[in-house]
């Protein structure tokens, strides 16, 4: 019984040191990117656990700087965290990832933009992504290898009649792992930009979620009392796009038809080797908070030639009535005509089609041109090259959709909004246009030339804080939490150790040896 004591009091020591090492490394997962749990990225509960599936977003918009084309942008796999490795993100290399175009209004498309894409490692005796710096998209060093197809399906009646294949083997740009694997990423994306036949132009990567918003709405719309607007939800994020542009005149019925609706699908092959689709979007967040969750799945799994059957949803929208209830700020009156004309049809003398059968599109009237300032609140600011006529990368969404639920449309004016207004990285010129990705690089060094010393003469490898003295994102802060978590960690093990070997020389003893 005398033997008993010592033990438990170093068991005790032992597990007293191993709760400190995991509450210090809890406290390192409250520095990560935030819970990604409630998204308007995850919308339905089946493609919300097969994000490589999961459309994110698209955009269609007159090219501002090429006025007769017309750029074509859709995003999967949301909340990418850019440091995910070692396997990063790869587009499904079985799935079809589709851009519906319908020209004529009938809820119908008439051309499919189709990507499918192939991947393999090089060299399969490593964990690495890339084994050393990575200068090129035909590097060595760059063991993981991405490429693509696109075919243009034209079809009747909802048919195939042709294919025609437009791009063939096309590398993609690959996750921008970090600043030491990849100094130039920027490198990396133009040489990702093709130009293909047929005046078209493509590209396929990673890029910058385009996305700004605050989806804190999910939390009784902003906390109850909007004390949680204005944080974007999706900073620091990276998502997988495509982009094509194509001459508009490919894409539209006739100049006297120049209306368009333009949504992206996902099929993913089953069981049986068939292809289902799991994944669709159009306008922004309708999934996300115009249909409930019962129809969430439904909805994914449709085609807009059926979206008389969520026609409810919109005519009484849930959302207007929460606000009501939590604001006290009354819901227009119901049947809600107005939100028809935004979601379902297309708004009249802007981008409505003739004889156009209500379906759930990105609606956009070819015939407007471009401008050079646009407004971030688009129409609902006169600017009408923007959303809801399209959607451009700076069109704030959020708020536009929030004020039109509000009755914007009815003169009920409003200037409700998330207090996110714009991208917290800058979009580019020319096409893609998309923002470059968050890089993987992280902490205090990241911001370094690579190879550059610490001017104090520590450095993460020999024992030195490691606080910055650069241009790094994070703190010093996050540095001392992940020493602490290592200190805690250490003396645990070290602790371990010391019962072990107390317990072994106890236990040879007892037994007379």
């Amino acid at each position: 019984m005398i033997a008993i004591k010592p033990i438990r009091t170093v068991a005790a020591l032992t597990c007293g040191a191993l709760a400190a090492g995991g509450l210090a490394t809890g406290s390192v997962s409250l520095l990560q990117p935030r819970d990604a749990a409630a998204s308007s990225h995850r919308e339905a509960p089946l493609i919300s656990g097969m994000p490589q599936y999961d459309n994110t977003d698209v955009y269609a918009f007159v090219s501002p700087d090429k006025a007769d084309t017309t750029t074509l942008i859709a995003n999967w796999t949301p909340f990418e965290e850019p440091a995910g490795g070692p396997n990063f993100y790869p587009f499904a290399d079985d799935a079809q990832h589709d851009i519906h175009i319908d020209n004529d209004g009938d809820a119908q498309g008439d051309l499919i933009y189709r990507w499918t894409f192939k991947n393999k490692f090089q060299n399969g005796n490593t964990f690495l992504y890339n084994t050393n710096q990575v200068t090129s998209l035909d590097d060595p060093d760059l063991n993981f290898r991405e490429t693509y197809d696109i075919d243009l399906l034209k079809l009747d009646k909802q048919k195939i009649v042709s294919k025609t294949k437009i791009a063939n083997d096309i590398p993609t740009a690959p996750s921008n792992v970090g600043r030491a694997s990849m100094p130039n990423y920027k490198t990396l994306r133009d040489q990702a930009v093709k130009k293909l036949p047929g005046g078209n132009t493509a590209f396929a990567g990673q890029a910058d979620d385009p996305f700004f918003l605050d989806l804190r709405v999910f939390d009784l719309l902003y906390g109850g009392d909007l004390s949680e607007v204005g944080n974007d939800t999706v900073k620091g994020y990276n998502v997988n796009s495509v982009a094509l542009q194509v001459p508009t005149k490919v894409l539209r019925q006739s100049e006297k038809q120049p209306i368009i609706g333009v949504w992206s699908t996902t099929q993913k092959k089953n069981a049986q080797g068939d292809f289902v689709q799991v994944s669709r979007l159009g306008s922004p967040l309708v999934d996300e908070v115009v249909i409930p969750v019962k129809d969430k799945d439904k909805f994914n799994a449709s085609s807009p030639w059926n979206d008389a059957q969520f026609a409810k949803y919109v005519t009484d929208p849930e959302l207007s009535r929460l606000i009501e209830k939590i604001y006290k700020i009354p819901a227009p009156a119901t049947p809600r005509k107005d939100l028809v004309s935004a979601f379902l049809t297309g708004v009249d003398g802007l981008n409505k089609p003739p004889n156009v059968r209500p379906a759930e599109e990105l609606r956009l009237n070819t015939s407007i041109p471009p401008t050079d300032q646009p407004k971030r609140l688009g129409v609902l600011d006169g600017d009408k090259a923007g959303f809801p006529n399209g959607r451009r990368l700076t069109d704030d969404v959020v708020d536009i959709e929030l004020q039109v639920v509000e009755g914007e449309l009815l003169g009920q004016k409003n200037d409700l909004g998330d207090a996110v207004d714009v991208n917290d990285r800058d979009f580019g010129k020319s096409f893609p246009y998309l923002a470059l990705p968050e890089s993987g690089s992280r902490g205090p060094l990241a911001g370094k030339a690579r190879g550059s010393s610490d001017k104090s003469g520590s450095s993460l490898l020999n024992g030195g804080s490691g606080k910055s003295s650069g241009s790094g994102s994070d703190s010093g802060s996050d540095n001392a939490v992940l020493i602490a978590s290592g200190a805690a960690a250490g003396a645990g093990a070290l602790l371990v150790g010391t019962g072990l070997m107390w317990w072994r020389i106890h236990r040879r003893r007892s037994l007379g040896l």
